[in-house]
């Protein structure tokens, strides 16, 4: 194997030369590879001669695959040969390199590197301590109301019309020009007046309706409405009340405490309460002491970043909003046309956020090769535990399908958390 090597800041150039006799091979390999693939009268399938098929469908018919095969076998041995290379994104193909004569091909591999870098310090800081947020009785009494709305009872009602704060079950069809659109139609669907949920206008014309009844009501779709079609169109909804019912919030006084707690009283209830905000403030207070530990130590080591990273990690995250929107029913095509948002503005709103994500992971990686932190199995086992635990799974049952890659992603969690332990026991957080 004869390559050549030229580095040009973060990237690395090789160019291998093969000669005619091992490029012949791959072209055979190849060959054996994909023959499988085709059809020819005359010859049984995976048995035609490679001169018929390159005959038929071209001379470069296997071209491409004994390049990929030749490609990864030859940087495969560079890599063996050249331990201090770090890739830190799949490498490409010069297209521009390839050349293929009688004395055998010569094509280049751009190898995007680990940006070379002086770590900045990250022991002996002094970080300022956040000061915990005081519980306060609002706090308090905020909790106990999200705990009167999860108890609450809905009652139904047959004696009077519909009033602001009901919740009607209704049916209903919208027309535009007296004709059914996309989503105007339902049945038995729940609204709660007031909510605002629907177009301004349509629940304030349910007010005074009384069940059983049914009425046209008129609205007008907003401008700025998601769905381009209806914009600013007049529509007329025929509903058609079906039920009323009313929320019904318990009494706060020690039998409410008594059914929603483990306590006797609502003095001892609130207490408990204000005890378990205030831990939350305190944790929260912690969490921000060790970000901004972090962003010192990373706002320390200056580093000349690689686009091809920032722009990997981009891509990350947009695969990542992507699944988020398949979960809750839209896809990326929609939600651009919904938002009014292009592929290039919100590659931009990640922007920041990948250059810091970027940034942060180089200086965690490199203290932790500098201070040699591993993760046991046992700290790997951990944390596997917690995850099960959150998703409502048995530890047995995941780690049957479990894979390599996925107990890597707890390894590194754990590796992670020892290095915020070192971090914090190396500086001082007053």
């Amino acid at each position: 194997m004869k390559y050549t090597q030229k580095r040009e800041k973060h990237t690395l150039t090789v160019t291998f030369k093969v000669n005619a006799e091992e490029w012949a091979e791959f072209d055979r390999r190849a060959y054996e590879q994909s023959k499988g693939k085709y059809n020819v009268p005359g010859f049984r399938k995976g048995h035609v001669p490679k001169n018929v098929l390159e005959n038929r469908y071209g001379k470069g018919l296997f071209f491409e695959d004994a390049l990929y095969m030749c490609a990864q076998e030859y940087y495969g041995n560079f890599l063996d040969k050249n331990k201090e290379v770090v890739p830190v994104v799949r490498p490409s193909i010069d297209e521009k390199s390839i050349k293929l004569d009688d004395k055998g091909l010569t094509f280049a591999i751009v190898v995007t590197l680990q940006p070379e870098f002086t770590l900045g310090q990250y022991k002996g800081l002094t970080i300022e301590k956040t000061v915990p947020q005081t519980v306060k009785e609002e706090d308090v009494n905020a909790e106990i109301e999200r705990v009167r709305e999860r108890n609450a009872r809905f009652i139904e009602i047959s004696d009077r019309p519909v009033q602001e704060g009901d919740q009607v079950n209704l049916d209903y069809c919208g027309k535009v020009d007296g004709v059914a659109f996309k989503g105007g139609t339902a049945e038995k669907y729940t609204l709660t007046i007031g909510s605002h949920s629907f177009i301004p206008g349509f629940e304030e014309q349910l007010v005074g309706m009384t069940i059983g009844e049914t009425r046209d009501i008129n609205v007008t779709f907003p401008e700025e409405y998601h769905a381009e079609e209806l914009k600013g169109k007049q529509a007329v909804f025929t509903v058609t009340v079906n039920s009323i019912t009313v929320k019904e919030l318990p009494e706060i006084d020690d039998e409410f405490a008594k059914d929603v707690s483990e306590f006797g009283t609502l003095q001892e209830y609130k207490q408990d309460i204000s005890r378990i905000i205030a831990e939350r403030y305190a944790q929260e207070a912690e969490r921000e002491d060790e970000n901004k530990l972090i962003e010192t130590i990373v706002n320390g080591t200056q580093i000349d970043i690689p686009e091809v990273m920032i722009e990997e990690q981009i891509d990350r995250y947009i695969d990542d909003f992507r699944y988020q929107l398949q979960n809750s029913g839209m896809n990326l095509e929609n939600y651009f046309k919904y938002s009014g948002m292009t592929m290039e503005q919100l590659r931009k709103e990640y922007r920041e956020r990948a250059e810091k994500a970027v940034h942060t992971r180089l200086v965690f990686e490199t203290i932790v090769k500098e201070e040699n932190i591993t993760a046991t199995d046992e700290q790997i086992d951990e944390k596997i535990r917690e995850y099960t635990q959150r998703i409502g799974t048995t530890y047995e049952e995941f780690t049957q399908q479990l894979n390599p890659t996925d107990r890597y992603y707890f390894e590194n969690q754990a590796i992670t958390e020892s290095l915020i332990e070192l971090l914090k026991k190396e500086n001082t957080i007053a």
